[in-house]
C-alpha cells in the first residue's frame, strides 16, 4: 500500500511524525506537507503564483519527504500529480492539534488536503485531536494505522474519505467508538476592529457556540468522551455510508485499547 501523509500544521508538526511511525509498518511512505504552518486553508489551492519544493531530511529514516511552499492542498496534488510515481492507494492527512468538527470541516486544512486525495481516487482519512497541546496524538496515529489495517485487509471498502476526532483523554477514559454525521454548527465568525495609528484593520475571530448538538452528530460525541468517526463522502457528496459498523467500531476500539 502506498500511501502519502500530510497535514495543515507544517512539515515538522510532531502529529505528522506520529502518523508516520504508525503508518509506516502497514505500507510504503510519502510525506508532502507545508513547509509552515498553514491552518484553516480549507480547498485553497495556489493558482497565480509558482509552487517550490524542497526535499527535505525526514525525521524518521527511509521516509521521502517533500516541503511544500503551498497550501494543504497543493501540498497533496503537488505529491499525486508530479512528485510521486504510480499510485497513491491512501492519503492521510493530520494528526491535526485541535478538532476538526461540525462545519469547521470547511475551512479545515487537514480535511481539505484529505479531500484532494479523495477526489483523485485514493481513499482519505483526516485525523484530529480535540486539544491544541494534546499529550494524546499517538492514540489518534494508532487509530489511523488500524482503520488503515483495515482496509488493507479489506475489511472496510476502498475508496472512503473519513474524518476522525478523538477526544483529549487518555485511552482507558474514552467511551466508544461511534459513526456520526456532522453538527450543523459549531462557531460563528465575528469582527473586531482595531486602529494602528493610520488606519483600520479587523480580526475575524471564531467564536464556539455553546449548544446541544444532536446525539448523532460528531461534537455530540467528543463532547461525550467518545471518538467520532464522519464518513465524510455521504455527507459533503451524497454517496452510500460505507460499511462502518457497531461491531467494527467495537473492534477498533478493542484493538486501540489492548
Amino acid at each position: 500500500m502506498n500511501i502519502l501523509v500530510t497535514n495543515d500544521d507544517g512539515i515538522l508538526a510532531p502529529g505528522l511524525w506520529s502518523l508516520v511511525s504508525e503508518l509506516k509498518q502497514i505500507g510504503h511512505i510519502t510525506v508532502a506537507a507545508p513547509d509552515r504552518e498553514q491552518s484553516a486553508q480549507g480547498t485553497a489551492v495556489t493558482l497565480r503564483h509558482p509552487l517550490r519544493v524542497q526535499r527535505v531530511k525526514p525525521l524518521l529514516a527511509g521516509v521521502e519527504t517533500y516541503a511544500i511552499e503551498g497550501t494543504p492542498s497543493d501540498s497533496v496534488i503537488l505529491a499525486m500529480g508530479k512528485l510521486i510515481p504510480g499510485r497513491i492507494d491512501l492519503v492521510v492527512s493530520g494528526v491535526n492539534a485541535g478538532p476538526n468538527l461540525g462545519d469547521d470541516v470547511l475551512i479545515s486544512g487537514t480535511v481539505g488536503a484529505a479531500l484532494q486525495g479523495y477526489l483523485r481516487g485514493a481513499t482519505a482519512i483526516a485525523v484530529s485531536v480535540e486539544s491544541f497541546e494534546s499529550r494524546y496524538r499517538d492514540n489518534a496515529a494508532r487509530l489511523a494505522a488500524l482503520i488503515t489495517g483495515k482496509i488493507a485487509d479489506d475489511t472496510l471498502p476502498g475508496h472512503l474519505f473519513l474524518n476522525v476526532n478523538l477526544p483529549d483523554l487518555p485511552l482507558g477514559s474514552t467511551g466508544r467508538i461511534r459513526v456520526t454525521g456532522l453538527a450543523s454548527r459549531s462557531h460563528i465568525d465575528t469582527v473586531k476592529e482595531g486602529h494602528d495609528g493610520k488606519k483600520a484593520y479587523y480580526w475575524l475571530i471564531r467564536q464556539k457556540i455553546d449548544r446541544d448538538a444532536g446525539e448523532n452528530t460528531d461534537i455530540h460525541a467528543i463532547e461525550q468522551g467518545d471518538i467520532s468517526i464522519t464518513p465524510l463522502h455521504q455527507e459533503l457528496l451524497n454517496k452510500p455510508l460505507p460499511g462502518i459498523t457497531d461491531r467494527l467500531c467495537a473492534e477498533l476500539l478493542a484493538s486501540l485499547k489492548g
